[in-house]
């Protein structure tokens, strides 16, 4: 008699329980959260949260820290950190706004300057960092205190106004008198075709190279749930007044960068940097001049955040991106970055600005006192990083609460050697003597 086995189908409940929480929790996490405010709002004023004007609010009014935790992941991927930012982004919005009003350069050449100042910065900070290597901390730290110091110098501790297309950067809904309604709408459907004929080919491809991904359920579910979010998003956009000029530059910079991120050989390198310098080294990996690329990046993109800031107040202020350097690294942990390095992606550094900036905007359309407002968006945070911990925990299947090898005094006791000179080998030399007989 033979016995024929068949594998189990895989089921929707199966799928939902291996679905890859560092990769979507967030948009789940964001999707969860807008709902929530909904309920919310209707139950306690009787109106709607997601509403057109609401969510392009939430661009308008986040923009900058966007940008700057595009930069930031970057960083904290290649195993750094940048305390700077907020002051690069005041000092280079200052030269802006100077440019534009004293120098009387047009507005596109006075964005180059604060661009181009930014990069320049992070040429200076760079340098100290990935040659001279002194920790990344450090010389941030300095350049935050230094070019907060330049700001007030440069501004004589006054406020230079700005106005014409310039101001339009951060707030407009045209280009050239073109209205962004419509292409909102074309460039929202276009992207989901685009994003389901590419998770397609993918999955073709890995089944030709015979590498094993997730269920068929699991698959469709990502891509009718995320085509989804696409179609929807690009609707409610259009039902306003269409995505913002800002939100346009946004999409840009994330396309870009995430091709970088994962397609070009830098990308590579940045990734390889973070998650294992010594190795990345021993590969053949130029260590050194990616971070210091790596810095160049995030001070131009700080120098882009300027402008929009300044564009947004219409005015260059000395007190301009106090805290933002806080608010980016924030974006890019509760995005998925790990404290290592080595891990994270650009539209998760998106996804994290996004969810602060909603609980923000819900907190506050619903009343929430300004300090009630930064206790639960600290404690988010803090969520965010034991999410990290508790991902690695469950993957390597350890204790989330426990000795960590390395942590505690017993664990690197157990770790060294007879005359506690280096490693003593692994558990099983330990225990040895235990097996042995005395006879």
């Amino acid at each position: 008699m033979t016995i024929k086995t068949t594998a189990a189908r895989p089921s929707l409940l199966r799928a939902v329980r291996n679905i890859n929480l560092r990769a979507y929790g967030m948009i789940i996490a964001l999707v969860s959260i807008m709902l929530l405010f909904q309920v919310l709002d209707v139950v306690m004023q009787n109106q709607n949260f997601i509403t057109p004007r609401n969510l392009t609010n939430v661009i308008l009014q986040n923009s900058y820290i966007l940008i700057l935790a595009i930069g930031m992941m970057l960083v904290i991927v290649n195993g750094h950190i940048d305390l700077s930012v907020g002051s690069v982004l005041a000092f280079c919005g200052a030269v802006s706004a100077i440019a534009l009003s004293e120098w009387g350069l047009p507005w596109y050449l006075a964005v180059l300057v604060a661009v181009g100042a930014g990069a320049l910065i992070g040429v200076w900070q760079g340098f100290w960092i990935a040659y001279v290597r002194i920790p990344a901390f450090i010389v941030t730290l300095a350049g935050m205190l230094l070019f907060r110091g330049l700001t007030l110098k440069v501004l004589g501790a006054e406020t230079v106004g700005t106005s014409g297309t310039y101001n339009s950067l951060a707030s407009g809904y045209t280009v050239a008198g073109v209205d962004l309604r419509m292409p909102t709408l074309i460039i929202g459907v276009l992207g989901a075709v685009a994003y389901v004929l590419l998770e397609t080919r993918s999955r073709a491809r890995q089944a030709r190279a015979g590498i094993a991904g997730s269920s068929q359920a699991a698959w469709v579910s990502k891509v009718v749930v995320l085509t989804a979010v696409i179609l929807v998003a690009a609707y409610t956009f259009y039902s306003y007044k269409g995505l913002p000029l800002i939100g346009w530059i946004l999409l840009v910079l994330v396309i870009f960068y995430t091709f970088i991120a994962n397609r070009t050989v830098f990308g590579r390198h940045i990734y390889a940097g973070g998650g294992n310098e010594k190795a990345a080294m021993l590969s053949g990996v130029k260590t050194k001049q990616t971070s210091f690329w790596v810095f160049v990046n995030m001070g131009a993109l700080a120098g882009l955040a300027g402008v929009i800031v300044t564009a947004r107040l219409q005015a260059a202020t000395p007190d301009a991106g106090s805290m933002f350097e806080l608010h980016a690294i924030a974006s890019s942990f509760i995005g998925g970055a790990s404290m290592a390095g080595g891990v994270g992606t650009i539209i998760g550094a998106v996804i994290g600005g996004l969810v602060m900036g909603v609980m923000n905007q819900g907190m506050r359309v619903l009343g929430v006192a300004t300090d009630t407002v930064q206790v639960v968006l600290g404690l988010v945070v803090l969520a965010a990083v034991f999410f990290d911990v508790w991902n690695k925990k469950r993957a390597s299947a350890g204790p989330i609460v426990g000795i960590a090898p390395g942590g505690s005094g017993e664990a690197k006791r157990k770790n060294r050697g007879p005359d506690d000179s280096g490693p003593a080998g692994d558990d099983s030399k330990d225990e040895e003597p235990e097996s042995v007989g005395t006879g």
